[in-house]
């Protein structure tokens, strides 16, 4: 994958060539949204491509969207696919205890575990459901403590227009289902004023980030006849999740186990990401095992691509 950028003005202009060595001309908008793309390759329906031409297309688009990222700054990729993102939440994960953690996934630790030993599940299951067939559903937020930050002086100071006082033990640790509407209200309207102070001072705040919230657990899972079916999610924020963790009720021992295979998901995940826009993953992502529900059934579907997403095939990683 190669890419260069052709232009800028109200629209963002890239050549793009895809590992095919075919050409792609594409607009995208700031917010990654693609406005035109154009290409001699493939046919122009998806309908018509094959399998493998779609991806291509595909991976182009999400090539291009994270060059757009990575040479001008703009907020060009959807967060479940933004793998310096989901590093950051894979890290703060990490670094958590696993008290902590379990205060965050408890409910899918244990709605993964009724499977194997019988305890209480949080959610019902259908009957007629195939069992195998369901996916648990967790969405994640990341917060940024701004007293941590290069800008801390001007946060503080920032925050108190809002009625905040960050002077106080742990209050970017308040929970947003504690704050009635105008406490949440004050907290949006900040934190969208100390992106703008962040971005204007170009400050890498990955390591003030925090896990700020989690949606309710939710789940998909296939009908009797093949139909899927994805519940709704209580989510916590009015916005989209930094990271979402897809998960078969594999057996896990205990929450130290738990801990650590959330963890090794994410990693995973990012694997994807790089692979699903045509590129090699740095050597730290390149592993073995289930990632992204949605790469694992490309990686099944198309021909080209390995099988990451199987723990046993190490010749991948010779």
């Amino acid at each position: 994958m190669d890419a260069i950028i052709t232009g800028e003005s109200k629209r963002i202009g890239l050549s793009v060539f895809d590992n095919n060595d075919v050409e792609h001309l594409i607009e995208m908008g700031e917010s990654g949204d693609v406005k035109y793309h154009e290409q001699d390759g493939y046919p122009d329906k998806a309908a018509k491509r094959t399998p493998e031409g779609n991806e291509h297309v595909s991976q182009t688009r999400k090539f291009a969207q994270y060059y757009v990222f990575a040479k001008r700054g703009y907020d060009t990729v959807p967060p479940l696919i933004h793998p310096e993102r989901l590093n950051i939440v894979r890290q703060a994960l990490e670094s958590m205890s696993t008290e902590k953690c379990m205060d965050l996934f408890g409910d899918l630790y244990q709605q993964m575990a009724s499977h194997h030993i019988g305890t209480e599940r949080i959610v019902d299951i259908p009957s007629g459901v195939d069992e195998e067939s369901v996916l648990y559903r967790k969405d994640i937020y990341l917060g940024v403590d701004p007293t941590e930050t290069e800008v801390a002086e001007g946060a503080i100071s920032l925050a108190s227009e809002y009625g905040i006082d960050l002077d106080e033990p742990d209050a970017h640790e308040q929970s947003v289902t504690d704050l009635d509407t105008n406490e949440r209200t004050a907290w949006e309207e900040f934190g969208d004023a100390l992106g703008d102070l962040v971005a204007e001072n170009d400050i890498d705040v990955s390591e003030a980030a925090y896990i700020d919230s989690v949606s309710a657990l939710h789940m998909a899972y296939l009908d009797s006849r093949g139909r899927e079916h994805v519940t709704e999610a209580t989510q916590s924020l009015d916005r989209e999740p930094d990271a979402r963790f897809e998960l078969v009720p594999i057996d896990l021992q205990s929450p130290e186990d738990f801990q650590e295979y959330l963890a090794f998901n994410l990693k995973c995940q990012i694997r994807d990401c790089f692979v699903r826009m045509g590129v090699q993953p740095p050597e730290a992502f390149q592993v073995l095992g289930y990632g992204r529900y949605e790469a694992t059934e490309r990686y099944n579907k198309v021909e080209f691509y390995p099988k990451f997403h199987d723990p046993k095939n190490e010749a991948l990683l010779k």
